[in-house]
């Protein structure tokens, strides 16, 4: 089996509006951000504690919560196209699991979400096409 390895963003509450809710219509709280990315195994199991040698993850959340404010949303869909464009410019991410979700749904429970997979071809693409 190959060596693999991931960074993983768990439960990440983003600052963002999207939907358009009526009078009566429950608004959710907060969307949860999850993101696992696939990093190459040599930024991870290193030969001295550097951060040389690391995926500095700390710019890329600055960059996720500055997204996260920048304007209405209509859906979160539209809301991880443009996490996966902002991944899609880090070249040590090889392929992520992007999944955000809303919460409450109704009457203060459940949570509601969208989850996108993509692989080192799909990032190909999208590094491609910007």
């Amino acid at each position: 089996m190959a060596t693999t390895s991931s960074i993983e963003l768990k439960d990440l509450i983003l600052n963002t509006n999207i939907g358009t809710y009526g009078p009566n219509d429950p608004v959710p709280d907060y969307h949860l951000l999850d993101l696992t990315l696939q990093i190459d195994p040599v930024n991870v199991l290193i030969l001295q504690d550097r951060m040389a040698d690391v995926f500095d993850y700390d710019p890329l959340i600055s960059k996720l919560m500055a997204l996260a404010l920048t304007s209405h949303r209509e859906t979160q869909e539209w809301l991880i196209t443009q996490i996966a464009q902002l991944c899609a410019q880090e070249p040590a991410i090889q392929t992520a699991e992007i999944y955000l979700r809303k919460f409450p749904v109704d009457q203060g429970s459940g949570t509601l979400g969208v989850r996108l997979m993509l692989d080192q071809a799909d990032f190909a693409q999208l590094r491609k096409n910007p």
